[in-house]
């Protein structure tokens, strides 16, 4: 196993742009690794990507909706105007949620391990994801991309609010 210490927020290597990434020397096992151990740890995750780890490379890997991606190199071709508003959060920053807008829809075109360049469509959830982990490919993070200052709020808070009606 080869789980990685996720980097942090205020880590520099977290703003840096990445470095596109050669498909023959594309590594997932450390990043689906440490995705896993986040889980266990933490109970939610569905995606990180290399530069979380410390490698600042074009690499995201994804678990979602029982599928698993394995982005090298991705680019964006299209992000809808259309945006809705979320509560986001990281695995740089695992007990702070951020409120943002992220584009409805997103189309992105990757390399898969044979160097064959892939096109990749996503809507709702699966499309705020990808955003996530693109920026952080450019060194963006949530924080950045928060509406207004009112838009930080702790985990335990946020738990804390969505269960007051209980």
């Amino acid at each position: 196993m080869a789980v990685r210490r996720i980097r942090q927020l205020g880590d520099p290597l977290l703003r840096l742009t990445s470095a596109p990434v050669h498909p023959a020397q594309a590594d997932f096992e450390d990043l689906r690794d440490t995705l896993h151990q986040f889980q266990k740890d933490h109970g939610f995750g569905r995606g990180i990507s290399a530069v979380q780890i410390g490698r600042p490379e074009r690499l995201i890997y994804i678990e979602i909706d029982g599928c698993s991606y394995e982005l090298i190199n991705p680019e964006f071709l299209d992000l809808s105007a259309a945006q809705f508003e979320l509560w986001d959060d990281c695995f740089s920053f695992p007990e702070l949620l951020v409120r943002l807008k992220r584009s409805d829809r997103c189309r992105l075109r990757f390399q898969d391990r044979h160097g064959e360049w892939q096109t990749l469509e996503a809507s709702g959830s699966f499309s705020e994801l990808l955003q996530h982990e693109m920026d952080h490919l450019d060194g963006i993070l949530a924080i950045d991309r928060a509406i207004d200052r009112t838009s930080f709020i702790t985990r335990p808070e946020w738990q804390r609010q969505q269960h007051q009606g209980d």
